[in-house]
């Protein structure tokens, strides 16, 4: 049962949170926050998709505000740092944004940037790390087959611990992952999971070793659960670049799947220059906990979006309750 819209936006604050460097080819961060009858919830889906995906995220944000999230089997969460597509110069100040974090998530195929750039920052990611850290590679989908193939056996050298969605359909998953099979580099699946419309797709095609799975866009905790334990796959819970309050929602997700073998990608609030909770959900000694997160008055005031952004949410907001009414 849907709460009454009015319910949702008696609550309803929008906020707008400056990044420390461009990240997903933005620099600013939107996000729509509610306040349920279980806590603070957020809604947040990127400002380019359609109603018809953003509905999914209401669907999370009112699961995770109005029922009682499932049991936590674990009460933290071992958490990545996540380096976006920075000069090599720049990676040792952008791992300080993350402390005792001994695994590093590397964007990579930026718009603009070439394949030197890419194995550059892995190689300052290394030498920070040492031997002993871990490094994951995500192409979000930007290489063609032959292009992932020539940059996984660059990157090799690098130890790497999988990389995400180097290719953008199923298809391509299931040949690169041929393909590189002799390297041992595990290949993931992310938006062919939380973007398509079977996510269960990449499974039964062998396309991918393990899943990357976020609550928003899956239409919440159980709805995520259930497609891990469907899937059969290991699977690593990651954020869409939420504040706390999305943050908190993946780190339920994360506490409640039965097996997490790998640090999930939840500390992304270290890449904003402000957060909107009382007490953020960063990285400590390479963990977040798994708690409910209340925002802070005084800096949901300062964060608020321009009136114009406020009034484009609360529309969005109406638009995407009618279509999971209907």
């Amino acid at each position: 049962m849907l709460p009454p819209l009015s319910d949702l936006l008696s609550t309803a604050r929008v906020v707008a949170l400056p990044l420390r460097r461009r990240f997903r080819g933005i620099d600013v961060r939107e996000a729509l926050l509610l306040e349920g009858p279980e806590g603070w919830t957020e809604f947040s889906p990127f400002t380019e998709y359609d109603d018809a995906e953003a509905s999914a995220w209401l669907a999370a944000a009112i699961d995770f505000g109005w029922t009682p999230a499932p049991r936590a089997l674990r009460d933290t969460i071992g958490v990545n740092a996540t380096m976006p597509a920075v000069a090599a110069v720049d990676v040792a100040e952008v791992l300080t944004r993350f402390p005792g974090c001994r695994t590093v998530k590397v964007k990579a195929a930026e718009a603009g940037q070439g394949l030197a750039d890419d194995v550059a920052r892995v190689s300052a990611v290394r030498d920070s790390l040492g031997a002993e850290g871990r490094i994951r590679v995500d192409a979000n989908g930007a290489w063609n087959v032959d292009e992932a193939e020539r940059a996984i056996h660059a990157l090799s050298p690098f130890d790497l611990e999988y990389v995400e969605q180097p290719c953008s359909t199923v298809a391509e998953l299931a040949e690169i992952r041929e393909r590189v099979a002799h390297l041992g580099i595990p290949i993931a699946a992310d938006e062919s999971v939380r973007k398509a419309d079977d996510p269960l797709a990449v499974a039964r095609a062998g396309a991918a070793d393990l899943l990357v799975i976020k609550a928003q866009p899956l239409g919440g905790i159980r709805r995520a659960v259930s497609i891990v334990a469907e899937a059969g796959l290991p699977a690593v819970v990651s954020s869409a670049l939420d504040t706390s309050i999305g943050i908190s929602m993946g780190a339920h997700l994360a506490a409640a799947l039965p097996s997490l073998d790998f640090d999930c990608g939840l500390a992304t609030v270290g890449l904003f220059e402000v957060d909107v909770a009382t007490e953020p959900l960063v990285a400590v000694d390479g963990a977040i906990g798994v708690r409910r997160v209340a925002p802070d008055g005084r800096v949901l005031d300062e964060v608020e979006a321009s009136a114009d952004r406020v009034a484009w949410w609360l529309s969005r907001l109406e638009r995407c309750y009618r279509l999971l009414e209907s």
